[in-house]
């Protein structure tokens, strides 16, 4: 599947001596960050990392083969959502190794000399404001977005924030953008309908991703360990490409449907309770 965005380059040289820089060291994404320092960030919480989800727990991954032909760009994953920093982690060890070429597998860590820089993922304002260690994280490639329906752990009601859109179609002209529909942790939570607006504004090739594991083996925020040996499952689905012809609440229950997000008849009353 291919992407009808052409792939944007920046640099911070003179347009007309870019070309002088045919190692990108002084390559930039479209934010003004340098994909360099980006590069080193990546690589650095890749092998901080690393043991994580090999030594102390055990990954799966599924669908790799969805992966291996998409475009540089223009590509949008939609994930559920089960702790704040070890499902992006994980999605960024990925990358990296299917840049390398490897098949279903981030063993061994190869691909850290040399990680995927062209990778963003959504995330709230005030979660990557919360101490050193997410603004550190945040270097990989945040897209911060205020939300509306919820703040510092309670429900509120404030106007939508219009730069998210802007943030995510530039990143998305420049690489691949990870976003949890859901905006919590919570499972089984509504799909925001701002996710359908995303995808029919930005028309991306979108590809669900099925995570489980993740919340048994690491606290709320991904950085501590709740239980050890704990098999992590990442699954990819096949991508796809929407439409203008689809309403956003038609793509809203795509969504939840692909991400595996139907609640359960036996806990029906967590259902009524998101409406």
């Amino acid at each position: 599947m291919t992407s009808n965005r052409p792939l944007t380059r920046f640099s911070y040289l003179p347009k007309w001596l870019a070309w002088l820089d045919f190692l990108g060291l002084l390559e930039r994404d479209p934010f003004g960050n340098s994909l360099l320092i980006k590069r080193i960030m990546i690589s650095a919480i890749g092998w901080f990392t690393y043991w994580r989800f090999t030594v102390v727990n055990k990954t799966t991954i599924e669908g790799i083969e969805y992966l291996e032909d998409l475009p540089e760009n223009g590509v949008l994953f939609l994930s559920n959502h089960q702790t704040y920093f070890a499902d992006v982690i994980s999605f960024y060890h990925i990358f990296s190794s299917v840049k390398w070429g490897f098949k279903s597998t981030i063993v061994p860590p190869l691909y850290l000399l040399a990680p995927r820089a062209r990778s963003y993922y959504v995330a709230a304002s005030e979660t990557m404001k919360a101490g050193i260690v997410p603004k550190l994280f945040g270097l990989g490639g945040a897209l911060t977005v205020e939300r509306s329906w919820r703040a510092e752990g309670q429900n509120v009601k404030r106007e939508r924030d219009t730069s998210a859109g802007n943030k995510v179609s530039e990143a998305l002209d420049h690489g691949w953008v990870v976003s949890f529909p859901q905006g919590t942790t919570s499972p089984y939570a509504p799909i925001r309908k701002g996710t359908g607006h995303l995808v029919l504004e930005n028309q991306p090739i979108v590809v669900p991703v099925v995570i489980n594991g993740f919340r048994r083996a690491f606290d709320k925020k991904g950085l501590r360990f709740k239980k050890r040996n704990t098999t992590l499952s990442i699954r990819f689905k096949a991508p796809i490409k929407f439409d203008d012809s689809m309403s956003v609440e038609e793509i809203v229950e795509w969504v939840r449907k692909e991400i595996e997000q139907d609640v359960p008849e036996k806990m029906v009353w967590m259902k009524k309770e998101g409406e």
